[in-house]
């Protein structure tokens, strides 16, 4: 067998272990009886039950045509925008189902940042590979069209310390009784937004002229530039 296949069979035992146990009562022994193999040659293929899990977590992700449309999308101004406003909006329905396997996976990854950080790193350097690119590469369209100022040396960094308001902003309404007030989802969103995307550099006309627009019904993706590749 090869192991680009013995690696699918490992995933989609694990998928069905995780499924059904949950992170913690899933064990890499359970694992490797599930996908009928030895604990040593799943080790061979994922070093820990959280780089398994990470890499569950990443095909999901890629495997979503919402986010595939997304990442089609032309780097632009516009794009830039979608791409925060769909980052708010994904986060804001976590917040509002808290007993989804969304609110649990976020809640894994915060326990991860207070323990070793294996898990946490590896699903930021997963998402950083993903969005990262159209991110970079959307913003430097709109310095370039005078949307935007420059804010630093690395716009990675933006798309972090917008990645980190949202999520911020979503912890706080994870418990059964949110830690600070609820307020009216659809003016929360749009502050966090307005307030993101000031953050990042644009200016008062492309927020204005921008946010409220919504996607058009489907004219398929746009292949990516090798500036946003």
């Amino acid at each position: 067998m090869t192991g680009d296949l013995r690696r699918q069979l490992i995933l989609s035992a694990a998928k069905r272990c995780f499924a059904r146990n949950g992170f913690a009562g899933t064990t890499t022994k359970s694992v490797a009886a599930a996908a009928s193999i030895s604990e040593g040659l799943l080790f061979k293929h994922f070093p820990t039950k959280s780089a398994l899990y990470a890499e569950i977590l990443a095909e999901e992700c890629e495997a979503d045509p919402a986010l595939h449309r997304l990442l089609g999308l032309e780097p632009s101004t516009e794009t830039l925008v979608i791409l925060i406003r769909e980052m708010v909006r994904h986060f804001q329905e976590i917040a509002d189902a808290p007993d989804q396997q969304e609110a649990q996976r976020l809640r894994l990854m915060i326990t991860s940042q207070l323990d070793d950080g294996e898990f946490a790193r590896l699903i930021y350097h997963k998402i950083g590979n993903l969005i990262g690119p159209v991110f970079t590469a959307s913003l430097q369209r709109a310095v370039a069209a005078g949307d935007a100022s420059r804010i630093g040396n690395d716009p990675l960094n933006l798309f972090w310390f917008a990645h980190h308001t949202v999520l911020m902003s979503t912890l706080a309404q994870l418990p059964l009784v949110p830690c600070l007030p609820s307020a009216d989802a659809a003016d929360l969103g749009r502050q966090i937004c307005e307030f993101i995307l000031r953050g990042i550099g644009l200016n008062e006309t492309a927020v204005v002229s921008h946010l409220d627009r919504e996607l058009s019904p489907d004219p398929g993706p746009q292949p990516l530039t090798a500036e946003g590749a």
